[in-house]
């Protein structure tokens, strides 16, 4: 970043299936599931979850998906940590500060 230039400040979470995930019944993967979706849609009604979504095609298959958040770093880390899936072992957490060009993330009214 040049000084001088102004930015917007997001941060990101890269969700991954570590290699000593447990192993669990479909119906308990299943539940977790639910949990992990029902988590995701509060941050995102709370206001403070701009996106996510899961990977597909990737080059590692450990890389589970991608979740953009408008808090800061410290406070994305406590967000992402309580979803149930990550509190479960099946997945953990990389969360890293963005930087952006104003304007180049644009979410709808209210968003």
């Amino acid at each position: 970043m040049s000084p001088g230039t102004e930015f917007e400040r997001y941060t990101f979470v890269l969700l991954r299936r570590p290699e000593n995930a447990p192993e669990l019944l479909d119906a308990e993967l299943d539940a977790l599931q639910e949990g992990h979706l029902a988590h995701l849609a509060d941050l995102r009604a709370d206001g403070v979850l701009v996106a996510a979504g899961p990977f597909t095609d990737q080059a590692d298959e450990s890389w589970r998906g991608f979740c953009l958040y408008r808090t800061g770093l410290e406070e994305t880390r406590v967000l992402a940590e309580a979803d149930p899936s990550v509190r479960a072992g099946r997945l953990v957490v990389d969360v890293m500060t963005w930087w952006t060009p104003p304007g180049a993330i644009v979410t709808p009214p209210g968003g």
